[in-house]
């Protein structure tokens, strides 16, 4: 984790309103769209909820229960990766703190690890729980996360947003599963107020940061608001995203330049360029952060993956409004992750690190229910699986995503 200026950015509904076209660009040589052009959704919060339904839904999850007990692959050997873990562990003790305070590069990391690793395991425990049915896995989730809502009041120190932002995405998942699923769970009011005043306000502003910062942040807030079933925050992360994605992935259409995310300041080539870590070719595909690393360029894709998801589950589905960005950028790293040799135009001819665990959720949508030809994404996705966690915020998607049609 790095550190960075964070300006909070508290946008009003008009600044928002202005935030509502996306366009789609033409398609690349490496990954070339198989079906027509489609106009950008109006997405919004919708009108009735839907439960659970942060990153999953309860199609989804039935169909994954269904393959795991068929022992259909690659379902049921990443269903026992997850159970084999230690965050399905049914010993686990929590470990909540009143104050997590995390700074650069996690120094220091005054519960940062543990209040992560504590949200995977709820949303771990809560798969577990609906695929067996075994309500010890349901009762250990609420008990992490009653243990952590009768404690924790704030985050500090520089990599606050980004911590917030992270533990935020995994605990909405968690709950919603929980809440909608299981019998009873006295503590949800407790959990929700927790995240309304803990965790909202420190992601809902958004960051000015690397991208994946404000991506993740995002992420979490809204899977907060469907858990809260709170329009307005919903409406204020569906902003945010609009936002900072054609911010986060260039495409040709987008000109000369990169697009910049309102307030961003970036309002000249130079400063533009040394965002994006001194790369001045673009090309579809690129990322803010491809030039750092593929890590942490798959920690932006991975949120903007999660937070189109999410949408689609909730009726507003923002994938057709970002689906030329995200493909082609997954298409891109994912090429030179499997060895193609990097040009000398691109990051210097060298790029670092890897994607980690997290195209399924994107393959998945774009490919399997879009059907956009995603043959470098498609290699590199199975060659992958089963794809298990970061301990950061992506967990077991290989599982919850793999060819799921729900």
């Amino acid at each position: 984790m790095r550190t960075g200026t964070i300006p909070r950015v508290l946008g009003t509904a008009a600044a928002l309103a202005a935030l509502l076209t996306t366009a789609l660009a033409a398609p690349a040589v490496a990954e070339r769209s198989t079906t027509p052009g489609r106009a950008p959704a109006r997405a919004a919060a919708p009108a009735n909820f839907t439960h659970p339904g942060v990153l999953v839904s309860r199609p989804q999850l039935d169909f994954v229960r269904g393959r795991v007990q068929a022992g259909a692959q690659p379902w049921k050997s990443a269903y026992d990766q997850m159970m084999g873990s230690k965050y399905a562990s049914l010993t686990r003790t929590a470990k909540p703190r009143a104050v997590v305070e995390c700074g650069s590069y996690s120094n220091p990391n005054n519960g940062c690890t543990d209040e992560r690793e504590d949200a995977i395991a709820a949303y771990t425990l809560s798969l577990a729980w609906y695929i067996t049915q075994d309500a010890r896995y349901a009762q250990k989730a609420i008990q992490i996360m009653d243990a952590w809502s009768a404690v924790i009041k704030d985050h500090t120190n520089s990599n606050a947003p980004l911590q917030t932002g992270w533990a935020g995405s995994s605990w909405p998942r968690a709950a919603e599963i929980i809440k909608y699923t299981y019998s009873s769970w006295p503590g949800s009011g407790r959990f929700g107020t927790m995240l309304r005043d803990v965790y909202l306000p420190e992601v809902a502003g958004g960051s000015h940061s690397n991208g994946n910062w404000e991506l993740s942040m995002t992420e979490a807030a809204i899977g907060i608001a469907v858990f809260l079933e709170d329009r307005a925050a919903y409406d204020k992360a569906v902003g945010k995203f609009r936002g900072r994605v054609p911010a986060y992935i260039y495409v040709t259409a987008d000109g000369s330049l990169p697009k910049v995310a309102p307030g961003s300041g970036l309002d000249t080539r130079a400063k533009v360029i040394n965002y994006w870590q001194g790369q001045s070719t673009f090309m579809d595909g690129l990322s803010q952060e491809t030039c750092r690393d593929l890590t942490h360029t798959g920690y932006g894709l991975s949120a903007i993956s999660h937070i189109a998801e999410t949408s689609r589950i909730q009726g507003q589905d923002l994938y057709p409004e970002i689906a030329d960005r995200l493909r082609h950028a997954m298409g891109l790293h994912a090429k030179y992750q499997l060895g193609t040799p990097v040009p000398s135009s691109l990051c210097g001819g060298s790029l670092k690190d890897s994607l980690g665990p997290v195209t399924e959720v994107g393959f998945n949508a774009l490919a399997n229910r879009l059907g956009y030809a995603m043959t470098n994404t498609q290699t590199l996705t199975e060659r992958q699986r089963p794809a298990g966690s970061n301990n950061l915020f992506v967990a077991w998607e290989t599982l919850t995503h793999a060819n799921n049609p729900a």
